[in-house]
C-alpha cells in the first residue's frame, strides 16, 4: 500500500513539474498601404541588377571591386559561415552520438572489503585464482541519444536556420548600403571637381574685372577702394580653392576605403554638368516586403524567436535519454577478442523531468517570450520605416526637381547680369559694387546649382536602395 502512495505522489510531482506557465504572444502585422500617397507605379527599379542600373563604367568598376575587397562586407561573410556551422551543430544534436572507447588498467581490491574477500575465494578458471593485481582491458563502442520527443532539438535547429537566413539578408542589406554609399561618394567627387572648375573660371573672370577696375583707377574714374575690394574678392576665391581640393582628397580616400585599397587617384568622368537623373518609379508598397533585405531579415529573426519559445517550453517536459555500449572486456589481451565470454553490452534508458526550483527554466521561458514580442515590434517598425523612407524620398525627388528648375533660371539670369554690369560700368552707368555683387551672386548660384544636381543624383540612388535594389 505504501508503494502505491509513493507512486501517486511521484506522479503528481511529475505532472506538476511539467506544468507550463501561460504567456502572452504578440502576432505581427505586415499590412501596408496600397500606394505611396496616391501613387501606384507598375515599374519597380529594385528588380534591376546594379550592373544595369548604373551606366557609368568607372562607377561600376568601383562597385565591383568593393564587393570583393570591402573588409566590413567580408567580415559579414565570415559571420554567415559561423551561423552556417551553428546550423550543422544543431542538426547533429538530435542525432545519436557514437564514440569508441578502449583502455587498459590494473586493480587491487582491499583485503578487508567485500570485493577483496570474494576475490580470495574465487577462481577465474579451474586451478587459477584471481590475481591480487587484476589487469583490465576493454574495447568497444558507446552510443547515446536524446530522443527528441517534444521537437526541442529540431526546433532549435530550425531557429538556427532562420538566423542564418536573417544573416544572409543582413549581408544583402549591407551590399545595398555599400553600393549606394559608393555611388553617393562618386557623385560627390564629381560635384567637387565641377565646383573647383567653376571656381577657377570665376577667378579668371574676376581677375579680368580687377584689371578693368585698375585701369579705371589709373584713369581717375574710381578710387583705390574699388581696386582693393576686387583684390579681396579674388584672394577669397583663391583661398577657397584649397578647401575644395582638401575635400576632393578626403572624398577620394573615402572611396578608396570603401573599395578596400590604399589611397590612389579615383578615375571618374568629368561630365557632371551633363548628368540627368532618370525618372523614378516606386512600384507599390507591398513589394517592399519581398525586396527590402532589412524587412526580410527582421521577418526571419521573428520566425527564429517564435521557435525559441517552443525550445524553452520543452524544458518543462521530461527528457528521454538512451545509452548503449557494446564491446569486449577481459583481464588479459589474449582473451579480449578470442572468446565470446569477453563480450560486454549494456542498454539504459532514463527519463528526467524538472521537479523543484524551476526558476532558471521559467526565466529562460519568459526571456524567449520577451524576445519574441521585441522581434514583432522590430518587424513592424522596419516595415513602417521602409514605407516612410520611400515616401519621403519621393517627395524629396519632386522638390529637388522643382528647385533645380528655378535655380537654373536664377543662374541664367545672373550670368547675363555679369556681362550687363561690366558693360554698364564701362559706360559709366554702374559702379564697381554692382559688378562685384553680381559676380559673387552668380558664382554662389552656380555652386548651389551643382549641389542640387548632386542631391538629385543621390536621391535617385537612394531611392534605388530604399526600394531594395542592388543586392541581386
Amino acid at each position: 500500500m505504501l508503494y502505491k502512495y509513493m507512486y501517486v505522489v511521484l506522479l503528481s510531482f511529475l505532472i506538476q513539474g511539467c506544468k507550463v506557465p501561460p504567456l502572452i504572444q504578440r502576432v505581427a502585422h505586415d499590412k501596408v498601404p496600397t500606394a505611396y500617397a496616391g501613387r501606384q507605379d507598375t515599374l519597380n527599379p529594385a528588380q534591376i541588377v546594379w550592373q544595369k542600373y548604373f551606366t557609368d563604367k568607372n562607377l561600376t568598376a568601383l562597385i565591383d571591386t568593393a564587393l570583393k575587397n570591402n573588409q566590413e562586407l567580408n567580415m559579414m561573410l565570415q559571420e554567415i559561415k559561423v551561423l552556417q556551422n551553428e546550423v550543422q551543430a544543431r542538426k547533429g544534436a538530435y542525432l545519436p552520438f557514437a564514440t569508441t572507447f578502449g583502455g587498459a588498467g590494473v586493480e587491487k581490491a582491499g583485503h578487508y572489503t567485500r570485493n577483496g574477500a570474494v576475490d580470495e575465494n574465487l577462481n577465474i578458471t579451474p586451478t587459477h585464482r584471481i590475481p591480487r593485481f587484476l589487469p583490465d582491458f576493454n574495447l568497444g563502442v558507446n552510443v547515446s541519444w536524446q530522443v527528441d520527443i517534444w521537437k526541442q532539438l529540431r526546433n532549435a535547429k530550425q531557429s538556427a536556420i532562420y538566423r542564418y537566413l536573417a544573416a544572409n539578408e543582413g549581408k544583402n542589406f549591407m551590399v545595398t548600403t555599400l553600393i549606394a554609399e559608393i555611388a553617393h561618394t562618386y557623385y560627390e567627387l564629381m560635384a567637387l571637381d565641377s565646383q573647383l572648375e567653376l571656381l577657377k573660371k570665376t577667378i579668371r573672370v574676376q581677375q579680368n574685372a580687377l584689371n578693368l577696375v585698375t585701369l579705371e583707377k589709373n584713369a581717375g574714374q574710381v578710387t583705390e577702394l574699388a581696386v582693393r575690394r576686387f583684390q579681396a574678392e579674388v584672394s577669397k576665391n583663391q583661398s577657397l580653392q584649397y578647401y575644395i581640393q582638401q575635400a576632393i582628397t578626403e572624398t577620394e580616400n573615402r572611396v578608396n576605403f570603401l573599395v578596400g585599397r590604399f589611397p590612389q587617384p579615383v578615375v571618374r568622368d568629368s561630365n557632371f554638368n551633363d548628368l540627368k537623373p532618370d525618372s523614378v518609379s516606386a512600384g507599390i508598397p507591398s513589394q517592399l516586403l519581398q525586396n527590402r533585405p532589412d524587412i526580410k531579415q527582421a521577418k526571419y529573426g521573428l520566425m527564429a524567436t517564435n521557435l525559441d519559445i517552443a525550445v524553452a517550453k520543452a524544458n518543462f517536459y521530461p527528457i528521454l535519454n538512451l545509452n548503449a555500449s557494446l564491446g569486449y572486456q577481459a583481464f588479459s589481451p589474449k582473451y579480449l577478442l578470442s572468446t565470446p565470454k569477453s563480450i560486454l553490452f549494456n542498454l539504459l534508458g532514463g527519463l528526467v523531468a524538472p521537479l523543484a526550483n524551476k526558476n532558471a527554466i521559467k526565466a529562460t521561458y519568459y526571456t524567449a517570450n520577451a524576445r519574441q514580442i521585441q522581434a514583432v515590434f522590430n518587424y513592424e517598425r522596419t516595415i513602417l520605416n521602409a514605407y516612410i523612407e520611400v515616401l519621403n524620398q519621393l517627395a524629396e525627388i519632386d522638390n529637388l526637381t522643382q528647385s533645380y528648375t528655378f535655380k537654373v533660371q536664377q543662374t541664367d539670369a545672373l550670368n547675363r547680369s555679369v556681362s550687363i554690369s561690366i558693360n554698364l560700368f564701362k559706360s559709366g552707368r554702374a559702379d564697381y559694387v554692382e559688378i562685384l555683387l553680381t559676380q559673387r551672386d552668380a558664382m554662389e548660384a552656380q555652386m548651389e546649382l551643382i549641389e542640387i544636381r548632386k542631391q538629385r543624383m543621390n536621391a535617385v540612388v537612394r531611392m534605388y536602395q530604399l526600394l531594395g535594389g542592388g543586392w541581386r
